[in-house]
C-alpha cells in the first residue's frame, strides 16, 4: 500500500478579480492608442505637401 505523507495539493490558483483584469486591459489600450496616434502623426509628417491646399 502506498502511502502519499508529506505531498500537499495545493488549491487552484484563484482567477484574477475582474477589475484587476479590466486595468490591465485599459493599460494596453491606452499603449496601443499613443502608439497608434504617433505613426498617424509620424505619416502626417511624412506625406504632408510644403504648403497647405487652401493658401494656393
Amino acid at each position: 500500500m502506498h502511502v502519499d505523507e508529506g505531498h500537499e495539493h495545493h488549491a487552484a490558483r484563484p482567477h484574477k478579480h475582474l477589475l484587476r483584469r479590466f486595468e490591465g486591459a485599459t493599460d494596453l489600450m491606452v499603449v496601443a492608442l499613443i502608439v497608434l496616434l504617433g505613426g498617424a502623426m509620424l505619416f502626417g509628417l511624412l506625406t504632408a505637401g510644403g504648403s497647405p491646399t487652401w493658401m494656393q
